[in-house]
This record gives structure tokens, C-alpha cells and sequence, in this order.
């Protein structure tokens, strides 16, 4: 099985984790190139080596508008509190904080010019992050108000992992216990203790410890890809490993401050599903659909209904979520809150599997990103359907045209 391993010995932010999995990537260059014509207003992301103790990865650097964000020492103005260091302040030229409600960064999101897959990923660790933000303030979603994470840099580090983690394809993403930090951070809102409470939130359930370096290793946005990605925490697998990455942070410690990833094949393609099965006879179709797309949008691996008849002649919807073992308590959850059922049925499965990757193929109607999987004796290609959509859309073509001409050409 294509597997992703995240080690977290130092904490994760999301440019750290985006320069990690960037060189697991085939094409980095391509990649950057294409990511910084997506559509984020005035951001510009690049790229270069970077060495900590001898060892060599990659650093991320976002502008926006020619800017880079601005990083602030606490400790220099708070020599009361002990040692502190702080988290990215972000700050741009004109000298005030961006603050982006979500309403603003769904918008933003949905304009990209990227896959609807990477859209609701985004908007999917957005959510965590608000939710966690909710949490902590004691205000209502709707009225929050990103400070750091809303900022357009962040949307680069979060929606540039959400398509590097579509195109590498892993079928498991695994990840270490999260070296949190300890100390104290100062962000918009003052002094807070390490981990922040909106981190701290959303890493509940998740192993996490402190202690051993002073200053906030793990941002509310690593923690939500983390967590978002992650199906459980814990040791490394046995792995055949393929690629390792290093994800540089900015600032240096008495460790080397970096994320790594690793890729490879753990044993074989079998892997434990939960399904979660219930009836349903007094929904509308229309909120049935809007719960299905729901359980997609956080991480479902499938969300279909099947017609049934039930008792007294009635007739009923079987409504049934396929998700990974180590989410369970997650979409039991989201089904009782967004179905009517007042009860569910949960089975445990294996599931068998191809390995999968993506492959971008240049053809006479331009690159055309390809599903390729294989195994058990079995090789399958299939073109991603939302790239020859917009080429039947763009020319005039039937879809089945765009296949033969791209087949043609294989």
C-alpha cells in the first residue's frame, strides 16, 4: 500500500509541511509553477535549499505582494514571562493584520483554479481551524476572524499541501506523535501558553508532548493538516521507503527544526474499513444529498444510498459511510448530527486495493492529469474526469470525444 509517513519530531507548520512533501514530489518546479497561477491574490511562492545541522531540505518562502511576513521575538519585550518565542506574526506592508471571516476564505477557496478535491480538503481544514478558533473565544463560527491562519499565506501553505497530498496520491497517511512545543507565543490576540488553545483543540485525541524545546513548534494550520490527512498517530510503519522530503522551518533550535516524509510501500494492499449503516425514512432527497457531500468533504472514502423497503409498505433509503477504522468516532458523529437516524449499524471490513497514483500527460488538447493503478497483476489509466470536462466544455467536444483523442495518442 502507497503510504505517507509524517515525522513530527519538531512540530509541523504548514510551509514545513508543504516543503517536505514538495520534495517527495516529481516535478517541483512544475508544480511551484502551477500553484502560483491558482488564483491566490498577490502571493508568489518559492522554493530553495536549506541546511540545519548538516542536513539538507527545502525552505518555502511565501510574499504577498512582494512582502514577506514578518517574525517577531517575544522574548525581547517580555523578559518577565522566561524564555519565549514567537509563532509567525504576520504583517504586511501597510502595517495591519489581514482579517479574513470564513465566509471570505470559502469564497477565495472556491475561485482557485484547482480540483473541486483540493477545494473541499481546504475548506475542510479551514473548518477545523474555525471551529477551533470558535472553541476557544466562545463566539460562533460565522463570527470568527482568522488573524495568522486567515492570512493569504496561509491559504498558500494549506491549499498547496491539499493538491501536493492529491497528486502524490498516498493511500494511508500516517504520522508520528506531535512535538508541541512549550513556553508561551505571542499572536493577535496577546500572550498565550504553548500549545495555543486553538492548537491544542484540535489536536484532541491526537498523541502529542512538550517539554524538551521552548517555543511553539505546532501551529493551529499544521495541526489541522495533520489532523485533517492523518488516519491515525504513532510509529513509523515497516515501510519499503521510496522518498524521504525535509520541510525546513524558518527558525533554528538546539534540534534540526524540520518536518520529514516519508514514501513507500507498507506490506500489502489490504487495509481495515468501518462501515456505518443506517435506515432512513424521513429525510428529503435533498438532505440526504447535502449530508453525503458533507461525510465527503471531511474525509469519507465513500457515502452511497441504496433503496429499501421498510416496515408498513414504507419506503426507505439504506444510508451507508465507508471510512477509515481510525475515523470512526468522527462520522458517527456527523451522521447523527446531519441525518435523522437515531441509530446505527457498524461493521468492520478489509478492503482491497490497486496502488494509485497521479500522472500528468501532455496531449494534442493539452496536459491531462491520468489515475494510474496497479496490481495483483492489473495496470488500469483512466484521465481525471474534471480535466476532460473542461476540455469538452472549452471546445465543443462530447466527453467520450476527448477519451478517444486522448486514448489515440497513448
Amino acid at each position: 500500500m502507497k503510504t505517507l509517513y509524517l515525522e513530527c519530531n519538531m512540530g509541523a507548520a504548514g510551509d514545513m509541511l508543504m516543503a517536505a512533501l514538495l520534495e517527495l514530489h516529481g516535478g517541483p518546479d512544475v508544480f511551484l509553477k502551477r500553484l502560483n497561477t491558482i488564483g491566490i491574490p498577490g502571493v508568489s511562492v518559492s522554493a530553495s535549499p536549506s541546511v540545519k545541522y548538516g542536513i539538507t531540505g527545502t525552505h518555502i518562502s511565501v510574499l504577498v505582494n512582494g512582502q514577506e511576513e514578518i517574525t517577531e521575538d517575544v522574548h525581547k519585550h517580555y523578559h518577565q514571562t522566561g524564555p519565549v518565542h514567537d509563532r509567525h506574526h504576520r504583517q504586511h506592508g501597510d502595517g495591519h493584520h489581514s482579517h479574513n471571516s470564513m465566509h471570505d476564505i470559502e469564497h477565495l477557496i472556491s475561485h482557485l483554479r484547482v480540483s473541486d478535491r483540493v477545494k473541499q480538503d481546504a475548506a475542510a481544514v479551514y473548518r477545523l481551524i474555525a471551529e477551533a478558533e470558535s472553541h476557544a473565544h466562545g463566539v460562533p463560527v460565522a463570527e470568527i476572524h482568522f488573524h495568522e491562519v486567515g492570512n493569504l499565506d496561509a491559504v498558500a501553505d494549506i491549499v498547496s499541501v491539499c493538491m501536493l497530498m492529491e497528486e502524490l496520491a498516498p493511500e494511508q497517511v500516517l504520522a508520528s506523535p506531535v512535538h508541541v512545543g512549550s513556553g508561551q507565543v505571542k499572536c493577535a490576540h496577546g500572550i498565550l501558553p504553548v500549545p495555543a488553545p486553538a492548537t491544542a483543540y484540535i489536536l484532541q485525541n491526537v498523541p502529542i508532548y512538550g517539554g524538551r524545546v521552548r517555543g511553539e513548534l505546532c501551529t493551529p494550520t499544521g495541526a489541522a493538516l495533520l489532523k485533517h490527512f492523518a488516519a491515525s498517530f504513532g510509529d513509523m510503519p515497516v515501510m519499503k521507503l521510496q522518498k524521504t522530503g525535509y520541510g525546513m522551518g524558518k527558525k533554528d533550535f538546539e534540534s534540526a527544526n524540520c518536518v520529514r516524509a516519508f514514501l513507500g510501500e507498507t506490506g500489502n494492499s489490504e487495509e481495515e474499513v468501518t462501515e456505518l449503516i443506517c435506515n432512513i425514512d424521513d429525510m428529503t432527497p435533498e438532505a440526504i444529498a447535502f449530508a453525503q457531500q458533507l461525510l465527503f468533504d471531511e474525509g469519507a472514502l465513500d457515502v452511497y444510498t441504496t433503496p429499501i423497503g421498510m416496515k408498513k409498505g414504507r419506503t426507505g433509503i439504506l444510508f451507508t459511510c465507508m471510512c477509515k477504522s481510525g475515523q470512526t468516532e468522527k462520522f458517527i458523529s456527523l451522521i447523527f448530527k446531519h441525518t435523522t437516524t437515531l441509530g446505527m449499524r457498524e461493521t468492520v471490513s478489509r478492503r482491497h486495493t490497486l496502488s494509485r497514483e497521479h500522472q500528468t500527460i501532455q496531449t494534442q488538447y493539452g496536459p491531462v492529469r491520468m489515475k494510474a493503478s496497479s496490481g495483483y497483476g492489473v495496470t488500469k489509466t483512466k484521465p481525471e474526469y474534471e480535466d476532460i470536462a473542461k476540455i469538452a466544455r472549452e471546445k465543443g467536444m462530447a466527453l467520450s470525444d476527448v477519451i478517444a483523442g486522448i486514448q489515440s495518442k497513448d
